[in-house]
This record gives structure tokens, sequence and C-alpha cells, in this order.
């Protein structure tokens, strides 16, 4: 109740955006884990401390976002900042969230040379720590209120067995397909809380309109021809492709990219894997990939106006689908086997986070029993304090730079 009520006059206060806008700054500072281990952060920081919304809402929302093509962490975002704050709110969580990452991958693509690796190296581990503790915590957090029972339990760690066995980005897609009928299986008369109050400021011909210029675009950025010396229009036209097929986001729009940008020789295929393995290595989406990738391709000499153009366009398909589908997922979800269908889904998400927190998470973040120690007084921060993101990032980091200068 107290986080429908925060949420029904949000927006009526003039510092609504900025808070959107500072919440999800923090977030696009500290966020690592990948796109699935996000929603654990998101969960953390709008449901658990905030109260910006309940778990019932936070559910529907994250359903609908895994459902649909698209970033599901950026579209998460933009839902959140979108009730909180309204149409401004949307863009500030957007900004906010994707800018540090953007940025810190537009400066490697022109300035990574410079950098010295030994330090930046092992700050790179520290923020890969990070993710350890924060995504193990959102884990169980998430397990417990979206898993409650011995069915989605089931579901979940069969998800995270099926995730882990083939180690392929494609089968999220998969999961989440299999979740949604399991679901209708195994969790008959399970009935999930429907908000009946979500504040969903859009409306149906805002939605309409979306829909539309989503399929019109698609269309024209279909038909064009590919040419070997991209311009403006051109650049648009492959990242809004990758953006509108891609199913699972983060790395399942990888080999996407690759076919638009590699294949018609815009990009070698070390320029793309390097942006790649930087893309891992920084906080935020995923899709602040295209920050890299268009400054790799400097249309008519202009890196930075290509990288703008790459990550808008990589986003915006998404967004005009969560636009064109959000006004209607509430009725949705009165249906008794839609309700069914998202426990299984919910399930699922369950198992793809502690898929993702086992691998790469936890795999590429723990080299040692150095780490371990690190991690584990990182989870106390986490345990004992109520904001403790910004001292689990400055624990991890100094620590890690205290072993590199102390080794011999």
């Amino acid at each position: 109740m107290v986080a429908q009520a925060r949420l029904s006059d949000s927006g009526s206060a003039s510092g609504r955006v900025s808070e959107v806008f500072r919440a999800f700054l923090l977030l696009g500072l500290t966020a690592f884990g990948g796109p699935i281990a996000h929603l654990g952060h998101f969960r953390d920081a709008f449901v658990r401390q905030r109260g910006w919304l309940d778990e019932a809402q936070f559910a529907q929302l994250l359903a609908v976002c895994q459902l649909l093509p698209g970033p599901a962490s950026s579209q998460m975002g933009f839902a959140i900042g979108l009730l909180r704050a309204g149409w401004a709110g949307a863009l500030a969580a957007f900004l906010a969230f994707t800018l540090p990452s953007a940025l810190l991958l537009f400066a490697l693509a022109r300035w990574a040379p410079r950098l010295d690796h030994v330090v930046g190296a092992a700050a790179i581990h520290g923020l890969k720590l990070v993710a350890v503790v924060v995504v193990g915590h959102a884990v169980f957090g998430m397990a417990r209120q979206l898993a409650p029972d011995g069915s989605r339990r089931v579901i979940a760690l069969g998800i995270a067995l099926l995730v882990l066995a083939t180690g392929s980005a494609w089968v999220q897609l998969l999961a989440i397909v299999v979740g949604a009928g399991l679901g209708q299986l195994v969790c008959r008369g399970t009935r999930i809380s429907v908000p009946a109050a979500l504040p969903v400021r859009v409306g149906q011909g805002v939605a309409v309109c979306a829909l539309v210029l989503f399929a019109v675009l698609l269309t024209v950025a279909l038909i064009l021809p590919v040419v070997t010396h991209p311009g403006p229009t051109d650049l648009a036209a492959a990242f809004y492709r990758a953006g509108s097929l891609v199913f699972g986001g983060g790395h399942v729009v990888l080999p996407l990219l690759q076919q638009q940008l590699v294949a018609p020789g815009w990009l070698d295929a070390d320029a793309f894997l390097a942006g790649y393995g930087a893309a891992q290595a920084v906080p935020g989406p995923m899709f602040s990939l295209a920050a890299y990738l268009g400054a790799a391709i400097p249309v008519d000499g202009a890196p930075a106006a290509s990288a703008a153009i790459a990550v808008l366009s990589l986003f915006l398909p998404g967004f005009l689908l969560l636009l064109g589908v959000l006004p209607y997922w509430t009725r949705i979800l009165q249906r008794p086997r839609a309700a069914m269908a998202i426990a299984g889904v919910n399930a699922a998400v369950v198992g793809l986070l502690a898929a993702a927190w086992i691998d790469p998470v936890c795999r590429q973040g723990l080299r040692g029993i150095v780490d371990v120690v690190i991690v584990l007084v990182g989870a106390l921060f986490v345990a004992r304090m109520q904001r403790a993101a910004p001292w689990v990032v400055l624990w991890c980091v100094t620590a890690r730079l205290a072993v590199v200068a102390l080794s011999p």
C-alpha cells in the first residue's frame, strides 16, 4: 500500500525527475554482472531500499520486459522511471543508467592504448567481485519472492541447470518460453498478485502509435540495401535491425551485431571482439557496446555522432515495444492461464539469475582464496548496511589494488 501510494503521486513534485536520475546514475556506475543480474540490482534498489515498487508490481514489469525483444534491464529501468516520474522520468532513467557505460566504452574506443594495463586490470577485477557480492544477494532475495513453493523452485533449478549446461546466450529465450509452459503445467491454482493500481503513464493511442512506428522503422531498416561505406542512415538501420530482432537482450545481441557490422566489412573482427571484451568490464547495460562500435565506425569522420546514433538506434525498438504493450499488460494478467504462465516465467528468471551468478559472475570474478575473502567481507557490508553498494565498490576495488601493490 505504501509503494502504491508513493507511486500514485509520482511526478507531481518537481524533485521526482532528479530523484530518478540520481538513483539510476548510481546504478549506472555500480551495476555490474550483466543484463540478467541488473534485474537483481533493480529489485534491491527500488523494492527493498526505496519502496518505489512493491513485489507484485516489480514482478509484472519484469515479466513483460523479459518477454519482449530488446534489452530487458534497460526496458525495466525505462518503465520504472516512467511510473515514478512520467516521460521525463523514463528519459532520466535511460540516460542515467546508460551514459556511464556508454561514455566509458566510447573513451576506451578512442584512448585505450593510453591505459595502464596492470592497474586497470586490478580495478576491473575488483569490479567483478562487486558483481559477485551484489548479484549473490539478489539471487537469494528474488528466490524467496518469485519461487516461494516447491514447484517454482523446481522450475528455477531446472532453468539454471539448462543455462549452465548449454552455455548458449540463445537459451535465455528458450528458458523464458519453457518457464511459461511449465508454469501452466505445475502452477495450477497459483495466483499472482496483480497490481490493480499500477499507474501506467501511457495511453492506448500512444501505445498504438509506438507499435506502428516500431513496425515502420523496422520495415525501412530491413529493405535498405547493404552498402560498403555506411552513412548515418545505414548505421542507424543496422543497429535498429539488431535491437528489433534480439530476444533475451545482452549477450544475445552480439551475433546479430557481428552479422550487421563485420559481415559487410564495416568493422574488422578484431575490433569487434575488443569492444566485446571492453563491455564486460563496465557497469550498466550490455547494449552500451553500441557506443564502442559506433565510435569504431566513424561516419563522416565524427566518432561521437556515430556512437550516439548507434546507441539510440539499438535501444529504440525495445522501448517502442514496451510502450506499445504496457497499457494492456494488467488486463492480460487477469486471465488465469496468463497468471500461471507468468508464475513460471518469474521462476525461470530466478534460474537465469542464479546461472548468471555462477557463470560468468563467479567464474570470471573468483580466482582464489583472496577473492573469496574479499567477497565475504563485501557480503557483510550488504547484510549490515542500508545503502551498501558504494562501499562494496570501494572495498572490492581498493582491496584488489592493494593485493597487486603488495604482490612481489
